[in-house]
């Protein structure tokens, strides 16, 4: 089905978002897939490599490592993309290009600390911790280095939906991934133009924007409420319709094709001086030649005791899902003017956005659920939502917004897979062919993370 949206050209403005270990259960993959794995071939002496961090960037490299040959062992103590992989809003997003720190951040500070409710919110008594990353943030968002940094995203993703089409293909997911496109609405024009700049700088990058009215949203989702009456449809987008599953898919096929899962925690990584690097779990050793540290916001803590400081912060992410509700809605709309998206799951609707920033140990800020639950009713008036789930997660992130994927230049076979945000599943694949070209292919396109 197609729907009938005027293209209005370039957009206008008016004035005015590692338990003890266990032995991993593997489904049966289609027979396709089985195929698919019974044609992987491993190189002589193919390297060892070792995978810290189940989540969509971990599970997608390892794959994708082992699919050309390389033998791969995978570490996490919890199970395969229960982290901020399973409560993501489900958006393949490679027009995602805009950088938290766009100018004018450090004028949305107060705001921050004072708005219990706002899309952007750090608690006053985290601002003592969270001080060092805020002006790293501050410094990122000059005109310059945004425009920079859209570039690179924009590079970095610019075939993540091709990708994940074909990496769905082969592990007998195809079914998981929509392109539908993304629609971000706005009440009234004066909303919409507070976005001009991110908008113009997606313009500038290639992304194809179409300006919709109240009509054009009507077509396109005719149960969102009168509330919102323009907006921007980006009709290259696309979603995955249940996250948590595409992980496990993934790593059933990784297990399938030969590769180890092991469900262990991490205690400890350090060079070996017999093989490269060890990973010290709670069980045991594992050695690799090469070790990936995709572990979300918890990498820092890994290499602290090799000296190193990674600019992660979390980016404490919360959703409401709707598991028995009839999804009002047949593809990501991003109620823009709140930075919330809505995502209609492969079982009922989810509710996710927001930013706060408050580390890993506060617990859930039990107001964020009910402000996106308000949200939900009041955009989609006369919806039955049902029994409502509450999630909060960590999103890695950094002050530039720039994922940390490469070598550690200071310690050869150390490589980093971090820092993704809110684009981890958008740019896993990326990241896992970087990763797979530098390390089996020598490609020296792939800049190190860190010196």
């Amino acid at each position: 089905m197609t729907h009938r949206v005027r293209d209005r050209g370039p957009l206008t403005y008016d004035s005015g978002s590692v338990a003890a270990p266990r032995t991993p259960t593997v489904t049966p993959l289609p027979t396709d897939a089985n195929r698919m794995s019974q044609t992987m071939t491993l190189r002589r002496a193919a390297p060892a490599i070792a995978v810290v961090g189940a989540g969509i960037v971990g599970a997608t490299t390892a794959y994708v490592l082992a699919r050309r040959g390389a033998h791969v062992t995978l570490i996490d103590r919890a199970e395969p993309g229960r982290g901020c992989s399973y409560g993501n809003a489900g958006a393949l997003a490679p027009a995602s290009i805009v950088p938290l720190a766009m100018p004018g951040i450090l004028y949305r500070v107060p705001g921050m600390l004072l708005d219990r409710d706002g899309p952007l919110r750090l608690p006053l008594g985290y601002l003592p911790r969270a001080l060092p990353w805020l002006l790293r943030l501050v410094a990122a968002s000059r005109p310059d280095r945004t425009e920079s940094i859209a570039a690179r995203l924009a590079a970095l993703n610019a075939q993540a939906i091709e990708r994940h089409l074909v990496l769905a293909s082969e592990i007998g997911a195809a079914g998981l991934i929509r392109r539908d496109g993304h629609l971000h609405v706005y009440p009234d024009a004066a909303a919409l133009a507070k976005d001009a700049a991110a908008w113009a700088l997606r313009e500038r990058h290639g992304v194809r924007c179409e300006r919709v009215d109240r009509a054009d949203i009507e077509v396109l989702e005719p149960r969102l409420g009168p509330a919102y009456r323009t907006g921007v449809f980006l009709r290259d987008q696309a979603m995955v319709i249940n996250p948590f599953r595409y992980v496990q898919q993934i790593v059933r096929a990784f297990v399938v094709g030969g590769g180890r899962l092991v469900r262990d925690e991490v205690r400890a990584v350090e060079p070996d001086l017999a093989r490269g690097w060890s990973v010290h779990t709670s069980e045991g050793r594992q050695s690799a030649d090469h070790l990936i540290l995709a572990a979300g916001v918890y990498t820092p803590r890994l290499v602290e005791p090799l000296g190193m400081r990674l600019p992660i912060e979390s980016q404490r992410g919360y959703h409401v899902s709707f598991p028995d509700a009839a999804a009002p809605v047949s593809r990501i709309v991003v109620l823009a003017d709140r930075k919330v998206f809505v995502t209609p799951l492969e079982h009922g609707f989810r509710v996710a956005g927001t930013v706060e920033f408050g580390g890993l140990d506060r617990p859930p800020d039990r107001r964020r659920f009910a402000h996106l639950s308000k949200l939900a009713r009041e955009a989609f008036p006369g919806t039955a939502m049902g029994e409502e789930r509450h999630w909060m997660g960590h999103r890695p992130s950094t002050p530039d917004s720039l994922p940390l994927v490469g070598p550690v230049a200071s310690r050869p076979g150390l490589w980093l897979a971090a820092g993704h945000g809110h684009l981890g599943l958008t740019g896993a694949v990326g990241t896992a062919f970087a990763l797979a070209d530098a390390i089996l292919e020598g490609t020296p396109a792939l800049a190190p993370a860190i010196a």
